[in-house]
């Protein structure tokens, strides 16, 4: 689902229109008013105190864990809907010591790339104020380099709701609210590289806020949700952060799942439990637009120690910090851009691939070079990291077969003939002092003029070149006189690359 959607449709189990609950302290610095209080929740203290306490009893049945909870998934709807599926997680940590509450939720009302975290006072509600950890907050912001968006929270009833269960359950609870905008790779892994950064040698619990899918029949939601249960309860992290980042209609706050099981497995190794899963009919919603919830609990097994080193699931490095890949990963990749080329030229068809490899999710700058018996017969390649890389790979094997305008497409008579070689490249920096540039380690780009120029590092080695032929037929490469790199207009960038076939 996409973060700023019409997800709020349905007034009568998942939102109204914006009203501020007046109260004579709404008005004090940096606390926040409660927003949906009469709406989603109850206005009155004693009710709502009453309510939630009803819930809580209604519990039962719940796993016997390993270990205090680290982490629970609760749903965000009106009370009336979700309140009694939201219970059972809360259920389970009532009473615990927590140094510090984390609550992330996706944001309904505000269109923005990150996540806004509230850095310091309390979110009010008729309860009274849930104060803000300001100490871990300020941690927070500094670790994942988010900051405070105030329009993130101004509306955003993802968080609102759980703040009178955690005043029931957890009284003296601090808390450190974080709104999550668009749901990006990156901001999943910088979120959940924080957490682990920030939370490591504390007492906390991490609450994720979401609901599951929205809107259709009540067979479909729960063959769906039930689907998406089980990649949770397995932590299959990588398929469910697939499915969440391409918007797929599975979870409105997926990126704080993700990022919260990322995190979970930065620590050590983690346990899911799926406390209870119910839908809007449960109160009384239309059978023919649904909208799944549930509640779940996960906890460490094993914590690693904590002068482990640990490196993010995306991005396997080298001692040095380089990107590498396995000698089997490299074979996978090279046999991926040979057989997006074979099936294309074969039958015009696109290759079906996908790989569960979190290190071929990184997006990469990707070259992929065809030569047919040792010529050149094709390259073409992304300088940026836009793409993940596998799909890198795909796209620009394909163009390099096609559409490199210094060659004729390939055609089906030479595929047996091919030979491929994969370049995935560094981002490229800015040099002032070509001097700096040493041949057979660095790419090289000439920009002047609008016009460009590439050179994958292993060119100059090929060909026998030193340093200022490499510069000269880099400005030949973009339509520049060879002596154009010596030009005060001219600007120079160098990259790096893992090279192989």
């Amino acid at each position: 689902m996409k973060i700023v959607s019409s997800i709020l449709i349905i007034f009568s189990f998942l939102s109204f229109p914006y009203s501020i609950w007046a109260n004579q302290e709404a008005s004090l610095e940096n606390i926040r008013p409660p927003v949906y209080a009469g709406l989603f929740y109850e206005e009155n203290a004693h009710r709502l105190a009453s309510r939630i306490e009803v819930y809580l009893q209604a519990v039962k049945n719940l796993p016997q864990l390993g270990g205090d909870p680290d982490l629970i998934i609760v749903p965000h709807a009106g009370y009336i809907y979700s309140g009694q599926t939201a219970a059972y997680a809360y259920a389970l940590v009532k009473g615990k010591r927590y140094e510090t509450v984390v609550i992330i939720g996706p944001s309904h009302q505000y269109g923005f790339n990150g996540c806004s975290i509230w850095p310091k006072g309390g979110f009010k509600t008729p309860l009274g104020i849930l104060p803000v950890d300001e100490e871990t907050a300020s941690s927070l912001i500094k670790a994942t380099g988010f900051d405070f968006i105030p329009e993130a929270h101004s509306k955003e009833h993802s968080l609102e709701v759980q703040i009178p269960f955690l005043q029931k359950v957890l009284p003296e609870a601090k808390i450190v609210p974080v709104v999550v905008g668009y749901p990006t790779r990156k901001v999943i892994e910088r979120l959940a590289d924080g957490l682990a950064t920030v939370l490591r040698s504390k007492k906390a619990l991490v609450v994720i806020s979401t609901d599951m899918s929205h809107y259709l029949s009540q067979a479909e939601a729960n063959k769906i949700d039930q689907e998406t249960l089980n990649l949770i309860a397995e932590l299959k992290v990588e398929s469910l952060l697939r499915k969440v980042i391409s918007g797929e209609n599975i979870l409105c706050g997926g990126a704080g799942v993700c990022a919260g099981l990322l995190y979970l497995q930065k620590l050590g190794e983690p346990k899911v439990e799926i406390l209870r899963y119910a839908d809007s009919t449960e109160g009384g919603g239309p059978k023919n637009q649904v909208v799944g919830y549930m509640a779940a609990a996960a906890y460490l097994k094993e914590r690693k120690k904590i002068k482990e080193e640990m490196v993010g699931p995306a991005l396997k490095k080298s001692e040095s910090g380089e990107f590498v890949l396995s000698q089997e990963e490299k074979k996978e990749l090279l046999n991926l851009a040979k057989q997006a080329v074979e099936l294309y030229v074969r039958e015009g068809k696109i290759i079906n691939y996908h790989s569960d490899n979190p290190r071929f999710w990184e997006e990469k700058g990707v070259f992929v070079t065809i030569k047919k018996r040792g010529q050149l017969r094709g390259c073409i390649g992304f300088i940026e990291p836009v793409l993940p890389l596998y799909i890198a790979i795909i796209r620009c094997a394909l163009l390099a077969a096609t559409e490199d305008p210094r060659f004729s497409p390939v055609e089906e008579k030479e595929l047996k003939s091919l030979e491929y070689e994969i370049s995935v490249l560094t981002p490229p920096r800015k040099i002032d002092n070509p001097r700096e540039i040493v041949v057979g380690r660095h790419g090289l780009i000439i920009s002047m003029e609008g016009k460009k120029g590439v050179l994958l590092p292993q060119v100059p080695i090929e060909e026998g070149w030193d340093r200022e032929t490499f510069l000269e037929q880099v400005c030949l490469k973009a339509g520049l006189p060879p002596n154009a790199w010596r030009s005060a207009k001219a600007e120079l960038y160098v990259f790096e690359a893992l090279v192989f076939h």
